[in-house]
Protein backbone atom coordinates (compact mmCIF):
# COMPACT_ATOMS: atom_id res chain seq x y z
CA UNK A 1 0.00 0.00 0.00
CA UNK A 2 1.35 3.44 -0.94
CA UNK A 3 -0.51 5.27 1.83
CA UNK A 4 -1.54 8.00 -0.62
CA UNK A 5 -5.07 9.40 -0.68
CA UNK A 6 -7.02 11.61 -3.06
CA UNK A 7 -8.53 14.85 -1.78
CA UNK A 8 -10.94 16.57 -4.23
CA UNK A 9 -11.32 20.35 -4.14
CA UNK A 10 -13.71 22.61 -6.02
CA UNK A 11 -13.33 26.31 -6.72
CA UNK A 12 -15.90 28.16 -8.86
CA UNK A 13 -17.04 24.90 -10.44
CA UNK A 14 -13.53 23.73 -11.35
CA UNK A 15 -12.33 20.48 -9.81
CA UNK A 16 -8.77 19.56 -8.89
CA UNK A 17 -7.77 16.27 -7.24
CA UNK A 18 -4.81 16.43 -4.87
CA UNK A 19 -2.82 13.30 -4.02
CA UNK A 20 -1.65 13.53 -0.41
CA UNK A 21 0.64 11.61 1.86
CA UNK A 22 -0.68 10.35 5.23
CA UNK A 23 0.61 13.55 6.90
CA UNK A 24 -1.49 15.65 4.50
CA UNK A 25 1.34 16.95 2.31
CA UNK A 26 0.68 17.06 -1.42
CA UNK A 27 2.76 14.94 -3.80
CA UNK A 28 0.74 15.55 -6.97
CA UNK A 29 -2.49 16.92 -8.36
CA UNK A 30 -4.73 16.01 -11.26
CA UNK A 31 -6.37 18.75 -13.32
CA UNK A 32 -9.20 17.10 -15.29
CA UNK A 33 -9.78 20.11 -17.54
CA UNK A 34 -6.13 20.24 -18.59
CA UNK A 35 -5.83 16.44 -18.67
CA UNK A 36 -2.60 16.67 -16.71
CA UNK A 37 -1.14 14.98 -13.64
CA UNK A 38 1.42 17.27 -12.03
CA UNK A 39 4.07 15.43 -10.00
CA UNK A 40 6.04 17.12 -7.24
CA UNK A 41 8.26 14.05 -6.95
CA UNK A 42 9.11 11.77 -9.87
CA UNK A 43 9.94 9.02 -7.34
CA UNK A 44 6.24 8.61 -6.52
CA UNK A 45 5.08 8.52 -10.16
CA UNK A 46 3.84 4.92 -10.16
CA UNK A 47 2.18 5.27 -6.74
CA UNK A 48 0.44 8.48 -7.79
CA UNK A 49 -0.91 7.02 -11.04
CA UNK A 50 -2.11 3.89 -9.24
CA UNK A 51 -3.89 6.03 -6.62
CA UNK A 52 -5.49 8.23 -9.30
CA UNK A 53 -6.44 5.36 -11.60
CA UNK A 54 -10.15 5.27 -10.53
CA UNK A 55 -10.41 9.02 -11.12
CA UNK A 56 -8.76 9.37 -14.53
CA UNK A 57 -11.28 10.20 -17.25
CA UNK A 58 -9.07 9.88 -20.32
CA UNK A 59 -5.51 10.26 -21.60
CA UNK A 60 -3.33 12.43 -19.40
CA UNK A 61 0.03 14.13 -19.58
CA UNK A 62 2.24 13.25 -16.62
CA UNK A 63 5.19 15.27 -15.46
CA UNK A 64 6.43 18.01 -13.17
CA UNK A 65 4.29 21.14 -13.04
CA UNK A 66 5.38 24.41 -14.61
CA UNK A 67 7.93 26.26 -12.51
CA UNK A 68 5.83 27.40 -9.55
CA UNK A 69 5.78 30.86 -8.12
CA UNK A 70 6.72 31.36 -4.45
CA UNK A 71 3.00 31.80 -3.70
CA UNK A 72 2.17 28.47 -5.33
CA UNK A 73 4.93 26.77 -3.38
CA UNK A 74 3.55 28.16 -0.14
CA UNK A 75 0.08 26.90 -1.03
CA UNK A 76 1.29 23.43 -1.93
CA UNK A 77 3.14 23.12 1.37
CA UNK A 78 -0.03 23.81 3.37
CA UNK A 79 -1.64 21.02 5.33
CA UNK A 80 -5.28 20.73 4.16
CA UNK A 81 -6.52 21.52 7.69
CA UNK A 82 -4.65 24.84 7.61
CA UNK A 83 -5.85 25.95 4.17
CA UNK A 84 -8.69 28.48 4.44
CA UNK A 85 -9.27 28.76 0.68
CA UNK A 86 -11.91 25.95 0.55
CA UNK A 87 -14.05 27.74 3.17
CA UNK A 88 -17.59 28.42 1.96
CA UNK A 89 -19.29 31.77 2.60
CA UNK A 90 -20.62 31.59 6.15
CA UNK A 91 -18.54 28.47 6.91
CA UNK A 92 -18.50 29.11 10.67
CA UNK A 93 -22.27 29.64 10.79
CA UNK A 94 -22.90 26.53 8.69
CA UNK A 95 -20.90 24.47 11.18
CA UNK A 96 -22.61 26.08 14.17
CA UNK A 97 -26.09 25.45 12.74
CA UNK A 98 -25.18 21.88 11.90
CA UNK A 99 -24.04 21.26 15.47
CA UNK A 100 -26.96 23.12 17.06
CA UNK A 101 -29.92 23.75 14.70
CA UNK A 102 -31.96 25.25 17.56
CA UNK A 103 -35.52 24.37 18.52
CA UNK A 104 -37.87 23.64 15.63
CA UNK A 105 -40.75 25.52 17.28
CA UNK A 106 -39.15 28.99 17.29
CA UNK A 107 -41.72 31.74 16.80
CA UNK A 108 -39.10 33.95 15.16
CA UNK A 109 -36.45 32.96 12.62
CA UNK A 110 -33.08 32.08 14.09
CA UNK A 111 -30.92 35.24 13.68
CA UNK A 112 -28.01 33.02 12.71
CA UNK A 113 -29.88 32.01 9.57
CA UNK A 114 -30.39 35.65 8.55
CA UNK A 115 -26.69 36.29 9.16
CA UNK A 116 -25.83 33.21 7.10
CA UNK A 117 -28.02 34.38 4.21
CA UNK A 118 -26.19 37.72 4.24
CA UNK A 119 -22.75 36.12 4.24
CA UNK A 120 -23.72 33.78 1.43
CA UNK A 121 -25.13 36.58 -0.72
CA UNK A 122 -22.06 38.76 -0.19
CA UNK A 123 -19.70 35.81 -0.61
CA UNK A 124 -21.29 34.82 -3.91
CA UNK A 125 -20.95 38.40 -5.18
CA UNK A 126 -17.27 38.51 -4.20
CA UNK A 127 -16.55 35.10 -5.70
CA UNK A 128 -17.65 36.47 -9.07
CA UNK A 129 -14.66 38.85 -8.99
CA UNK A 130 -12.21 35.95 -9.10
CA UNK A 131 -11.76 36.05 -12.85
CA UNK A 132 -10.68 39.69 -12.73
CA UNK A 133 -7.49 38.94 -10.81
CA UNK A 134 -9.02 38.94 -7.35
CA UNK A 135 -9.04 36.29 -4.63
CA UNK A 136 -11.49 36.00 -1.75
CA UNK A 137 -11.34 34.05 1.49
CA UNK A 138 -14.42 33.39 3.58
CA UNK A 139 -14.95 33.02 7.31
CA UNK A 140 -11.34 33.73 8.33
CA UNK A 141 -10.95 32.74 12.01
CA UNK A 142 -9.30 35.13 14.47
CA UNK A 143 -8.13 34.38 18.01
CA UNK A 144 -10.79 34.87 20.65
CA UNK A 145 -13.62 33.49 18.55
CA UNK A 146 -13.85 36.47 16.18
CA UNK A 147 -13.63 36.13 12.41
CA UNK A 148 -13.53 38.08 9.19
CA UNK A 149 -16.65 37.41 7.13
CA UNK A 150 -14.70 37.87 3.89
CA UNK A 151 -11.20 38.96 2.89
CA UNK A 152 -10.83 40.29 -0.66
CA UNK A 153 -7.36 40.54 -2.23
CA UNK A 154 -6.70 41.97 -5.66
CA UNK A 155 -5.22 44.74 -7.82
CA UNK A 156 -7.12 47.38 -5.83
CA UNK A 157 -5.71 46.23 -2.48
CA UNK A 158 -7.06 44.25 0.46
CA UNK A 159 -10.56 44.60 1.88
CA UNK A 160 -12.12 43.18 5.02
CA UNK A 161 -15.80 42.79 4.12
CA UNK A 162 -18.49 42.45 6.80
CA UNK A 163 -21.91 41.25 5.61
CA UNK A 164 -25.00 42.66 7.32
CA UNK A 165 -28.52 41.34 6.75
CA UNK A 166 -30.66 44.39 5.98
CA UNK A 167 -33.43 43.00 3.79
CA UNK A 168 -36.29 45.52 3.45
CA UNK A 169 -34.98 47.58 6.37
CA UNK A 170 -33.91 51.18 6.62
CA UNK A 171 -30.30 51.61 7.59
CA UNK A 172 -29.01 54.69 9.41
CA UNK A 173 -25.27 55.13 9.71
CA UNK A 174 -23.98 57.63 12.26
CA UNK A 175 -20.34 56.68 12.62
CA UNK A 176 -19.57 54.47 14.49
CA UNK A 177 -23.22 53.45 15.06
CA UNK A 178 -25.32 51.45 12.59
CA UNK A 179 -29.08 51.21 13.11
CA UNK A 180 -31.27 48.66 11.32
CA UNK A 181 -34.96 49.57 11.27
CA UNK A 182 -36.20 49.83 14.87
CA UNK A 183 -33.34 47.88 16.38
CA UNK A 184 -30.93 49.43 18.84
CA UNK A 185 -27.90 51.03 17.22
CA UNK A 186 -24.62 49.10 17.33
CA UNK A 187 -21.03 50.44 17.04
CA UNK A 188 -20.46 48.22 14.02
CA UNK A 189 -18.09 50.54 12.17
CA UNK A 190 -15.74 50.64 15.16
CA UNK A 191 -15.76 46.84 15.29
CA UNK A 192 -15.12 46.63 11.55
CA UNK A 193 -12.20 49.08 11.70
CA UNK A 194 -10.70 47.04 14.52
CA UNK A 195 -11.01 43.82 12.46
CA UNK A 196 -9.32 45.51 9.49
CA UNK A 197 -6.49 46.70 11.76
CA UNK A 198 -5.96 43.14 13.02
CA UNK A 199 -5.87 41.85 9.45
CA UNK A 200 -3.36 44.57 8.50
CA UNK A 201 -1.12 43.50 11.37
CA UNK A 202 -1.32 39.81 10.38
CA UNK A 203 -0.57 40.45 6.70
CA UNK A 204 1.76 43.44 7.14
CA UNK A 205 -0.27 45.27 4.49
CA UNK A 206 -3.08 47.81 4.59
CA UNK A 207 -6.53 46.22 4.81
CA UNK A 208 -9.49 48.52 4.30
CA UNK A 209 -12.89 47.86 5.90
CA UNK A 210 -16.08 47.45 3.88
CA UNK A 211 -19.63 47.11 5.22
CA UNK A 212 -21.80 45.18 2.76
CA UNK A 213 -25.58 45.59 3.22
CA UNK A 214 -27.85 42.95 1.72
CA UNK A 215 -31.02 44.29 0.09
CA UNK A 216 -31.63 47.34 2.33
CA UNK A 217 -34.78 49.39 1.74
CA UNK A 218 -32.88 52.64 2.26
CA UNK A 219 -29.45 53.76 3.47
CA UNK A 220 -28.85 57.14 5.10
CA UNK A 221 -25.73 58.75 6.56
CA UNK A 222 -25.46 61.54 9.10
CA UNK A 223 -21.92 62.11 7.76
CA UNK A 224 -19.50 60.19 5.55
CA UNK A 225 -18.11 57.29 7.62
CA UNK A 226 -14.42 57.44 8.47
CA UNK A 227 -12.27 54.94 6.54
CA UNK A 228 -15.15 52.49 5.98
CA UNK A 229 -16.65 51.93 2.56
CA UNK A 230 -20.39 51.10 2.74
CA UNK A 231 -21.85 49.19 -0.23
CA UNK A 232 -25.03 47.36 -1.08
CA UNK A 233 -24.42 43.75 -2.05
CA UNK A 234 -25.39 44.51 -5.65
CA UNK A 235 -22.62 47.15 -5.82
CA UNK A 236 -19.75 44.97 -4.64
CA UNK A 237 -18.70 44.44 -8.26
CA UNK A 238 -17.55 48.07 -8.22
CA UNK A 239 -14.51 46.92 -6.23
CA UNK A 240 -13.28 45.08 -9.33
CA UNK A 241 -12.73 48.43 -11.04
CA UNK A 242 -10.14 49.45 -8.45
CA UNK A 243 -6.51 48.93 -9.36
CA UNK A 244 -3.02 50.34 -9.25
CA UNK A 245 -2.30 49.22 -5.68
CA UNK A 246 -0.94 45.67 -5.93
CA UNK A 247 0.99 43.89 -8.66
CA UNK A 248 -0.17 40.37 -9.65
CA UNK A 249 2.81 38.82 -7.85
CA UNK A 250 1.93 40.77 -4.68
CA UNK A 251 -1.69 39.61 -4.93
CA UNK A 252 -0.61 35.97 -5.17
CA UNK A 253 1.87 36.28 -2.32
CA UNK A 254 -0.66 37.93 0.00
CA UNK A 255 -3.29 35.36 -0.91
CA UNK A 256 -0.86 32.54 -0.10
CA UNK A 257 -0.13 34.10 3.29
CA UNK A 258 -3.77 34.87 4.10
CA UNK A 259 -5.07 31.39 3.29
CA UNK A 260 -2.72 29.85 5.89
CA UNK A 261 -4.63 29.46 9.16
CA UNK A 262 -1.43 29.86 11.18
CA UNK A 263 -1.07 33.42 9.87
CA UNK A 264 -4.09 34.42 11.94
CA UNK A 265 -3.25 32.33 14.99
CA UNK A 266 -0.32 34.64 15.70
CA UNK A 267 -2.54 37.68 16.36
Amino acid sequence: MSGLRVVPTWRHGRERLYVCRPDGRNVAWYDREAGRVNLLSEERRDDVLETLRPFLTGPVTVGPPPVPTPAELARLSLHPDDDLAPNRPGEALLIALDRDPGPAHRLRPDPRRRALAAEQAVGDALDRLDGAGWHVLHSVPLPGGDRLHHLLIGPGGLFCVHALHARRQRVLIADPMVTLGRQDPRPLLRVLRSAADRASYALTAEVRPVLALTEPADVRFTAPPREVRVLRDRDLQDLSRLGGVLKPTDVEALHATARDRTTWARL
